[in-house]
């Protein structure tokens, strides 16, 4: 029996040996998927969705068991933990009212036919999920691909073994044999998972793994959701309220330990404001202290792994050597656990690997600009990524202009990013290939369907 180690980040100890699924396994259960399919699709889809109610219910009697599993997991803060073990569960019902709206048929009237457009599910979903939000990643692929009709093979990441076994119990609990099914395993349980009988592969991930995901899903033309990394921008205009754009870096830069697809990576300041700005983003950020996420004045637990926290600390170093400031932080503490604390480097200039590859860590890189609209824009946009920017100046109809030249999928003007309800989450550029959210979103783990017929007579 092979099996994977599961840390606890805080401290380098085992929590659990989890079993890998082995490929004799994940064929028996993909097929298993596949046999179940077309039994769960003919039911209709409130009766999809009272089971689907039922599973959060379910997870809604677990959340601090669900809370504490993430925290001992990953590292994530406690109260942050169980919020996001806990949101889900009032949280699938709203889901589930956005899906109902994605498949209802539509019809289309032509001179002489009508046209029914139904939306019909795609058969079997692969789910792979990261270890940076175990309880809502996951949630977001598995609810609407269930509601829609279709079976899911779920593989959680190695990182997060125990986060999403308790996932996948309080929702398959409620669900068909076969419905939802878990794998468990690293890499390349997720690779043969690809490669094996699904029809659709649902990622959330880094874009490397994406791309390798993308071309093994080639050969078979399956369907494909992938939500991957990002190297946000957040451009400062010399007259922005500067607390409150120093309070959004800090806040965005620095939340769940950096570890956030859409976190602020690059902070492009107006040179006129620059030496201001890093003052008061020095003086937040040094309020970020580090510990386990069972400390309760900690406000950043630790990096999920000696590798994650190893790439930070080579970006950091390579910046410094190169001539970047390093202004707070920038060294991994000592002793047992992967802490690395709240980090500000200035004077980075835009050449450098900091300022394009994604670091995914608590790093603020601040880069003085000489404060026009087309630098800012053409900064923003050297990268190849394309998730998310921000900008923050008082004149809005700046901000807008600015805002809608950046290459990304969600913009936020004097705020953070974050969308209306009913927003699809979208990556542009190297960010992403289709979308999670939203009835547009929704309407990914589906097939449109058209029936048409002569009008009657």
């Amino acid at each position: 029996m092979s099996t994977i180690q599961d840390i606890d980040p805080a401290t380098g100890e085992t929590i659990a040996e989890i079993e890998i699924t082995d490929a004799a396994e994940l064929e028996r259960l993909v097929a298993l998927a596949r046999a179940s399919q077309p039994a769960w699709a003919a039911l209709t889809f409130d009766e999809r969705a009272e089971r689907l109610r039922a599973g959060a219910a379910a997870l809604g009697e677990r959340t601090d068991e669900l809370g504490e599993t993430i925290t001992r997991e990953m590292g994530k803060p406690l109260a942050e933990a169980k919020r996001e073990a806990a949101a889900w569960v009032g949280h699938t019902a709203e889901v589930l009212e956005e899906v109902a709206l994605a498949l209802a048929p539509e019809s289309l009237p032509a001179k002489d036919s009508v046209t029914v457009l139904e939306r019909h599910p795609l058969g079997v979903v692969a789910a792979i999920t990261p270890w940076n939000f175990p309880a809502s990643m996951p949630l977001s692929i598995l609810i609407p691909a269930l509601a829609a009709g279709n079976t899911v093979v779920f593989k959680p990441s190695e990182l997060v073994p125990l986060t999403g076994a308790i996932l996948a119990e309080c929702f398959a609990g409620e669900l068909p044999n076969g419905v939802l099914n878990l794998v468990q395993g690293a890499g390349d349980v997720g690779a043969a998972l690809v490669k094996s009988d699904v029809d659709m592969i649902g990622f959330v991930g880094s874009r490397d793994t994406g791309q390798r995901i993308m071309k093994a899903a080639g050969d078979g033309l399956k369907r494909l959701i992938l939500e991957l990394g990002g190297k946000d921008p957040l451009v400062v205009f010399e007259d922005a309220d500067l607390e409150s754009a120093a309070e959004c870096v800090v806040r965005h830069a620095l939340r769940n330990t950096g570890q956030v697809c859409c976190s602020v990576e690059r902070v492009y300041v107006a040179e006129s404001i620059a030496e201001e700005f890093e003052r008061l983003v020095v003086a937040k950020a040094s309020d970020w202290s580090h510990g386990s996420g069972f400390d309760e004045g900690s406000k950043m637990g630790p990096m999920v792994s000696e590798e994650q926290r190893g790439k930070v600390a080579k970006q950091v170093d390579g910046a410094v050597a190169a001539g970047a400031r390093l202004v707070l932080g920038g060294h991994a503490a000592e002793g047992s656990g992967y802490f690395y604390p709240a980090t500000v480097l200035g004077d980075v200039d835009q050449s450098l690997e900091i300022s394009h590859e994604e670091t995914f860590g608590p790093v603020i890189s601040l880069t003085p600009f000489d404060g026009s609209e087309e630098r800012a824009v053409e900064l923003a946009n050297d990268t190849p990524y394309g998730l998310g920017a921000n900008v923050y100046t008082r004149d809005l109809e700046r901000g807008l202009r600015v805002a809608r030249r950046i290459q990304s999928g969600q913009v936020g003007i004097n705020q953070y990013l974050g969308s209306a309800k009913g927003s699809p989450w979208v990556g542009a550029r190297q960010s992403g290939f289709g979308f999670l959210g939203g009835v547009d979103g929704h309407r990914q783990f589906t097939l449109p369907k058209s029936l048409s017929y002569p009008k009657a007579t």
